[in-house]
């Protein structure tokens, strides 16, 4: 596999938690909290920041000690035992980073409505463009789109560059004495107001946990970490402080600036500098919000992708997409989840009323009497979570203190002074900012927080998938073929073509292996053969039990490799595991393998389905070889669907080889199939030096395929199809059938599945529907032969 290589210096973790910090809190809670409380806003920010400065510490501290991507969950979990505790850790923060996104996006739909959409379209409903950005979002972050380094660098300068422009025109607007005066006198002496603004504001400083997520990243973390964080909270903090008294001296009144909300800092603007001025603040914060949004949907999607490989979210969550190299049904989770929240908060139930629940949805609680929740906004968004960050945040202070006890000698490149002290401070003042938070903001977090606790005890996780397998065998090194490499040297399998044969029974070993070679060989040069003997591990069977078992099965693959001509390097594994099919499929993408080659299921149909299910690439099911070596003529029907079409490619190599290519095309009589066309396969196969194509008829499609394979000679390859009938059949009716056949036949099959995306369940049900609907009855001119045709066999 490749190695992880560290990218990011100093400059650009500075720059990922200074640009993160300024985003949505800064342009829409200054205005709210200068109308509220007036220059003590300053102080409420600065309180915030100091909050969010002694967690910060602890995640620095944690950072130099694990540095891997994955945050505030990564550290839970490699201090505390108690699952539970963990999976509530990650799951809070999971909701306390997709509500800051759409607490963002939320904002940002507001300016968008204030300041760009023309009075025309302000019948949409608002969260429109909030929605519309976060599934671009979303789509972008699935195909592995990532800010550069330097392009992170230019946004960050960018948005700085703004709010310096707004301060300037503030200061040039009433000139720096009158500035500050009027800032001293605006002070105030409402402890409450101050500490609840600071409560809001903590949403703005979290930005430094961007930082420490990223450690896997960042070169030298355990230093680089614990400074970028420092340096981007102070530096941030000072930015604010200017904002603030820039707010302060503007020349609208504030019961103006209290109207506006969210949007004061555009109207501020306006007065400053003009048109001009404003619409630079606006386009600001406008960017500012999304590509804090991405960074924000980053660690949402992160912290999900850990939580399924850990086995507390569903499994997929971790599944790294092939092409893009990304967790992208986390993604998908994390996006949808900001969706739901956008809708709920500002199209369902805003604050201002005119939502699209007609009527009042009250609830009584014991300890906050009864409570309207059919009117929530941007306010009530920001008290959710905060209140899913703040828990957690509290919760990795207690974990940096029970971690000094528990692992006193292990090695950490930061150490926070005056532990326990200052953790216990961390925690006191997050809890403080948490009663201060908006009521219903707290009510709805836990709420939503019991019901997904609860959600998870019913289900009870799934296996760590470090645990799921066990590894007896450890891959041999390069065994016969080309050139293998010296003892105790390290086989070079990047970017080579990988083929994962998977042996359940050792004796055919030998066939599967050299017929992976020979097909390798026709998809790249230097190809690497994975041959891999799984051991079933029965339920309530310690792995021990059969460990025994499953190392005599892999040396004796090895001795009978070691007999036979295998014209490529190979390597050869053992695993334990009580599902064979996922230890298949996590081998085949924890190795990055090309292709997937097992023999067809003749007792254990599931194990066939799930990694044909779940495979991360083309594979390829194999009955009868007994010479794979010698491969003269390959056999194909006319066919159709998706997999059909993806074993083509192999076909055609097949034929620039110098295999003979025939494409059997079958009229069935007794209803067993569908007659098909053979232009699309045709077309696939055009750079074929010759391809024949041989019209039969015959009882079922199946019937001709393999009567036909049986008259050529050679090897039968077919599609698995999507007509499965509820999952009557394994690969479906027509491919089952012709195993069934061409195992009387002695005909060698080869049933080709390609690798699902999240669609493909879907398509097992829907795709039949489709072709009954879209299924075109062979005319006269669809059956004529090309001149390259052998005579019509009649069957």
């Amino acid at each position: 596999m490749v190695e992880h290589t560290r990218t990011l210096g100093f400059k650009i973790a500075f720059a990922i938690g200074l640009g993160t910090m300024i985003a949505a809190g800064i342009f829409s809670l200054s205005g709210t909290a200068v109308a509220e409380i007036g220059s003590s806003a300053v102080i409420a920010f600065v309180i915030a920041a100091v909050v969010a400065g002694i967690t910060a510490a602890s995640y620095s501290e944690f950072a130099s000690i694990y540095s891997e991507n994955g945050g505030g969950y990564l550290f839970s979990s490699r201090t505390f035992e108690h699952e539970t505790l963990v999976y509530t850790i990650g799951a809070m923060l999971f909701l306390g980073y997709t509500g800051t996104t759409a607490f963002y996006l939320a904002t940002m739909d507001e300016w968008f409505f204030r300041f760009i959409v023309p009075e025309s379209l302000h019948w949409l409903p608002h969260g429109t463009t909030g929605i519309l950005a976060v599934l671009l979002l979303g789509w972008l972050n699935a195909r592995g789109t990532e800010e550069s380094g330097t392009f992170q660098l230019l946004v960050t300068g960018a948005k700085v560059a703004v709010l310096i422009a707004f301060v300037g025109g503030a200061f040039a607007f009433e000139g720096p004495t009158t500035a500050v005066g009027t800032f001293a006198g605006g002070f105030s002496t409402d402890a409450v107001g101050i500490v609840t603004i600071a409560a809001l504001a903590f949403i703005t400083f979290f930005g430094f946990s961007a930082i420490a997520a990223s450690a896997g990243e960042i070169i030298e973390p355990r230093k680089t970490v614990p400074r970028a964080i420092a340096a981007s909270i102070l530096t941030v903090t000072v930015l604010y402080a200017f904002v603030i008294i820039a707010m302060v001296n503007s020349p609208i009144p504030a019961e103006i600036i209290a109207q506006e909300g969210e949007t004061a800092m555009g109207r501020v603007a306006s007065a400053f500098l003009g048109p001009i001025g404003q619409s630079l603040i606006v386009a600001g914060a406008i960017f500012s919000m999304v590509s804090a949004s991405n960074a924000s949907i980053l660690a949402a999607t992160g912290i999900g992708s850990l939580m399924g490989r850990q086995g507390q979210a569903p499994r997929p969550f971790s599944r790294i997409h092939r092409r893009y190299n990304t967790p992208y049904w986390s993604v998908t989770a994390a996006t949808g989840t900001i969706v739901v929240l956008i809708l709920l908060f500002i199209g369902v139930f805003p604050a201002e009323g005119g939502g699209l629940v007609p009527f009042d949805l009250t609830v009584p609680f014991p300890l906050f009497g009864a409570l309207t929740l059919t009117d929530l906004g941007l306010t009530v968004l920001t008290g959710f979570a905060t209140l899913n960050l703040l828990l957690p945040l509290s919760l990795v202070n207690v974990a940096l203190i029970y971690s000094r006890r528990r692992y006193p000698d292990i090695e950490r490149g930061f150490r926070v002074p005056g532990v326990p002290y200052v953790p216990v401070l961390g925690i006191l003042a997050n809890v403080a900012l948490i009663y201060n938070l908006p009521v219903k903001g707290v009510i709805v977090g836990l709420v939503v927080n019991a019901v997904v606790l609860l959600g998870y005890l019913v289900w009870g996780g799934a296996p760590n998938v470090d645990e799921l397998f066990e590894e007896v065998v450890a891959p041999s090194q390069p065994g016969a073929g080309r050139e293998t490499q010296p003892t105790g040297a390290e086989p070079e399998t990047e970017d080579r073509y990988r083929i994962l044969v998977a042996v359940a029974r050792p004796e055919r070993a030998q066939h599967y292996t050299q017929l992976a070679a020979l097909l390798g060989n026709l998809q790249a040069d230097d190809p690497i053969v994975q041959v891999l003997n799984v051991t079933r591990v029965p339920e309530q069977t310690p792995f021990e039990a059969v460990t025994e078992t499953a190392v005599g099965r892999t040396r004796r693959i090895e001795e009978l490799l070691a007999d036979v001509d295998v014209d490529a390097e190979y390597t050869v594994e053992g695993h334990t595991c009580q599902d064979v099919a996922f230890d298949i499929v996590q081998t085949a993408r924890n190795t990055d393998a090309d292709q997937i080659l097992m023999g067809y299921p003749e007792e254990h149909t599931d194990v066939a389905e799930q990694v044909e299910y779940k495979t991360p690439c083309p594979v390829m099911f194999v009955d009868g070889f007994t010479d794979p070596t010698n491969i003269d003529v390959v056999n194909v029907g006319a066919g159709g669907g998706p997999h059909h079409q993806a074993a083509l490619p192999l076909v055609e190599r097949l034929g620039l080889s110098g295999v003979e290519i025939n494409v059997i095309n079958v009229t069935p009589q007794g209803g067993g199939g569908r007659a098909e066309t053979s232009d699309e396969t045709l077309a696939a196969l055009s750079d074929a030096p010759t391809v024949n194509v041989q019209n039969v008829t015959a009882t079922t499609v199946a019937q001709g395929l393999v009567d036909t394979a049986v008259e050529n000679g050679g090897i039968l390859l077919i599609g698995a199809t999507r007509t499965r009938r509820l999952r009557k059949w394994v690969f479906g009716s027509t491919p089952d059938r012709v195993i069934d056949l061409a195992d009387g036949a002695g005909v060698p099959v080869i049933v080709f599945a390609g690798p699902r995306g999240v669609h493909g369940p879907v398509e097992d049900y829907v795709y039949p529907i489709y072709r009954s609907l879209t299924g075109r009855s062979r005319t006269t001119d669809d059956s004529e032969e090309p001149t390259t045709a052998i005579p019509e066999a009649e069957q």
